[in-house]
């Protein structure tokens, strides 16, 4: 099962996490993203919270795709994305990615790209609030 979700509701890491049970499976990598203090950006100050946008079909499907090129590489037999959307504060999850594979290295090597083809990919913008001021992070897509 290869799922993804882009939402603007809370997203529950240990419920992604626990999805993953799978009787072939001999290893579970995840990778929870929460919201921090500090700018990803270097801008000085602290960050107050985040707002994420995306255009949903096209981040939907194109972390599917990304989804189903790791099925191909790594040999996952589970995988699930979540992306939160809308206004997140510090300690908010922004994102969880879990994968389920036969083994160990495949599982953290699929994990690992799964987030960062899901970074450099999926038409989604993080914009970082701060009290004086705002500023978008990283845009791309």
């Amino acid at each position: 099962m290869l799922r993804c979700h882009v939402t603007p509701q809370p997203i529950d890491a240990q419920a992604v996490i626990a999805g993953m049970e799978e009787p072939a499976a001999g290893a579970v990598a995840a990778f929870v993203g929460l919201v921090r203090c500090s700018s990803g950006s270097g801008r000085e100050g602290s960050v107050e919270r985040l707002e994420y946008e995306a255009y949903v079909p096209m981040a939907e499907r194109v972390i599917q795709e990304i989804l189903l090129e790791a099925e191909s590489k790594f040999g996952i037999l589970h995988g699930v994305v979540e992306h939160r959307i809308g206004v997140l504060s510090v300690g908010d999850v922004a994102v969880a990615v879990a994968v389920a594979t036969p083994h160990r290295a495949a599982a953290f090597d699929a994990c690992r790209y799964v987030i960062e083809e899901l970074k450099q990919r999926a038409p989604i913008w993080k914009r970082e609030v701060f009290q004086d001021g705002a500023e978008w992070v990283n845009a791309h897509p």
